[in-house]
């Protein structure tokens, strides 16, 4: 029986490429899209006709008819953030119910995990690590602990009753003890998610069976990320990570689909870096430049309002993203930010202590040495916001495209030139290979129909 394809869109920095766009925009060839990794600390902003749509838990997907999105057991599910998320979409017209469906196995965040991410976050003497404090890291601690409350034990009224009378004793001393946290009381807390678990219950399927049945029956499925390689529990710089195996080996663990059926790996970045919170960043860049970047590519968190750091695009460290994930495909976001640039600069390897390195440090520490080795590419000083083809994008945009794809080991596929759904470009053999399923897709120009 021949398997449906399928495609894992990761970012390939430290989030916040454009994904959620990304997967709008493809989501038009793909009969379901599957969400694997992280929790409600994820937002992907999508613009529909001016619209804006910011999705922290339910993916991309259902804001096109016709597909069918999951929320995966790799993912941490706040009951009280779904629901609301769930409600702005249901107001916006978007069809939820009966197209929308979240894994029983996935794991479940409650107030305590909250407390206890805050109360370790702002405690004297620890490294702040730039959480969101929403409770993700401690959740994905009780999963590992086996410890943890998933969404088929939470409309287990009992057990459910059971967990948070146990949970609450446990957590609110360790609290009170190492943070002088106020208690959490868990008859409140009980009635509170017991009320939730009955709005939830319509949503909560086997999503690993739902998949692969989708793909047994020979349609498309795409896998979306969330955060990206860089915080990566176990392959991004660590500790400043997420809690969560957002590459994109974690969307066969997040979703219950086996590795080989992962088709094509396409990977996000935009045409500069930016990164939220603190941790290692070579190519980082303060002062005017900086806010320029920030002002023009709105460098602000969808989910915490933060801004957001800015530096230039890091070959080495998108290299290794290619790498860990098997990139087949760029996707390159934002290429309109560096339309008023004389030059931009491009980091194409680093120096410690004076010697020459193509790969990244292990090390948070190890990065904090580095020297970034910079190449100044000619800014082209034209506008390229909007382009349909990549053949209408000034000469040295695309010299500077295809330079990234020269050094980084994978091809560019599409191009954004702006926020909207259609301010997107498919690259010919790109659309023929990945877009050209079940669905047509345009050749030249992504103008979502």
């Amino acid at each position: 029986m021949k398997r449906g394809k399928t495609a894992v869109i990761v970012g390939a920095q430290w989030g916040d490429e454009g994904k959620g766009k990304i997967v709008d925009v493809l989501s038009h060839n793909f009969s379901v899209v599957a969400r694997y990794a992280g929790g409600h600390n994820a937002g992907h902003t999508v613009i529909i006709k001016g619209k804006k749509f910011v999705l922290q838990l339910v993916p991309c997907g259902v804001l096109r008819k016709g597909c069918r999105s999951v929320i995966g057991n790799g993912v941490v599910l706040d009951p009280l953030a779904f629901l609301k998320e769930v409600s702005m979409l249901r107001d916006a017209g978007v069809q939820v119910d009966g197209n929308l469906f979240v894994s029983n196995r996935a794991h479940v965040i409650l107030p305590y995990h909250r407390m206890i991410e805050m109360g370790a976050e702002n405690a004297p003497g620890r490294v702040k690590i730039g959480t969101t404090s929403r409770g993700i890291g401690p959740a994905y601690e009780d999963k590992m602990g086996r410890r943890g409350l998933r969404v088929a034990d939470l409309l287990d009224s009992s057990l459910l009753r059971t967990t948070i009378e146990n949970a609450c004793r446990e957590k609110n001393m360790i609290a009170h003890t190492l943070f002088n946290s106020d208690p959490l009381d868990a008859d409140s807390m009980y009635a509170e998610y017991a009320r939730a678990a009955e709005q939830i219950a319509p949503f909560v399927a086997d999503t690993a069976m739902l998949l692969n049945q989708a793909l047994a029956a020979g349609e498309s499925v795409m896998f979306e990320g969330a955060q990206a390689t860089m915080l990566d529990i176990d392959h991004g710089t660590y500790p400043f990570v997420t809690s969560s195996s957002c590459t994109a080996g974690g969307a066969a663990t997040g979703t219950g689909v086996p590795p080989n059926a992962i088709q094509n790996v396409i990977g996000v970045t935009k045409a500069y870096c930016t990164r939220v919170g603190g941790g290692p960043f070579p190519s980082e860049v303060e002062g005017p430049l900086a806010e320029q970047l920030r002002a023009r590519g709105n460098e602000y968190g969808a989910v915490t309002g933060r801004s957001r750091r800015c530096g230039w695009i890091d070959m080495p460290l998108l290299r290794y993203a290619q790498m860990i994930n098997g990139v087949n495909w760029w996707v390159i976001t934002k290429l309109d930010v560096l339309d008023v640039l004389d030059q931009v600069p491009v980091c194409i390897g680093y120096k410690i202590k004076g010697r020459k390195y193509d790969s990244i440090p292990a090390l948070a520490t190890g990065f904090e040495q580095i020297e970034p080795v910079y190449e100044n590419m000619p800014g082209w000083k034209k506008s390229t916001e909007g382009a349909a083809g990549f053949d209408d994008l000034p000469k040295k945009a695309q010299e500077y495209l295809r330079f990234i794809e020269r050094e980084s080991g994978a091809k560019i596929g599409m191009v954004s030139t702006g926020p909207e759904r259609d301010q997107t470009m498919l690259l010919p053999e790109f659309a023929a290979e990945v877009i050209n399923m079940e669905k047509s897709a345009p050749q030249k120009s992504a103008k979502a129909k």
